[in-house]
């Protein structure tokens, strides 16, 4: 019996919180140094990610390291702005959690400020009972010490969890720990993965024999 299913946020739920598009788009609108800017955010980006840098301290060393015709409210606004949520995907694992009762823990790589904003803004809490957010625990995917806190926090059983992400780097690191875990292409490939597993919509009851 599947009880508990570990899920990534950016790429599956919503697009990416802070990606090469999001920050190329960034570059473009407020007319900043693109070599100059991706490379001040290549040194700093791991830090904010694993939530030892505050999102003001990141725009200062990235965006306002010299005087600008906008401010920080303003940039932040347009990062935030970047955001869209794939409804439907949302949608239906909120079904599959209804379900079959399961337990649903976010596992994600995400800058603490715009985690928080994202979470809230798309109403997450009403999908996730937890989530283990890279700047909330300091660790980062890859590290496979994010995927055993969130195993321990969960009381799961390895063998009766599902990890869910678009990056394959993860799903193999969540293998090796013993999960069942599969990629996220697009929503209808997952949905038939998912079928394989014992979880599947057209059924109200999942192996309760």
């Amino acid at each position: 019996m599947i009880t508990t299913l570990f899920l990534d946020i950016g790429g599956v739920l919503l697009t990416n919180g802070w990606d090469t598009n999001m920050r190329q788009r960034a570059i473009d609108y407020f007319k900043l140094d693109a070599k100059e800017t991706e490379e001040r955010h290549h040194m700093t980006f791991d830090t904010f990610e694993s939530g030892k840098m505050s999102i003001s301290d990141y725009l200062k060393h990235v965006v306002f390291y010299e005087p600008r015709s906008f401010n920080e409210n303003q940039f932040i606004n347009f990062m935030h702005e970047q955001t869209v949520a794939f409804q439907d995907h949302i949608d239906f694992f909120k079904d599959l959690k209804e379900r079959y009762q399961l337990q649903v823990i976010a596992i994600s790589n995400e800058p603490r400020e715009l985690n928080a904003y994202r979470i809230k803004r798309f109403k997450l809490t009403t999908l996730f009972d937890a989530v283990i957010s890279s700047s909330f625990v300091h660790f980062r995917k890859p590290d496979k010490d994010i995927f055993r806190l969130a195993i321990d926090i969960s009381q799961a059983e390895v063998e009766q969890s599902i990890f869910i992400d678009d990056r394959l780097m993860f799903v193999e690191i969540a293998k090796s720990l013993g999960l069942q875990a599969l990629q996220f292409t697009n929503l209808k490939e997952v949905k038939i993965k998912l079928s394989t597993l014992g979880l599947s919509m057209g059924s109200k009851i999942l192996h309760n024999d």
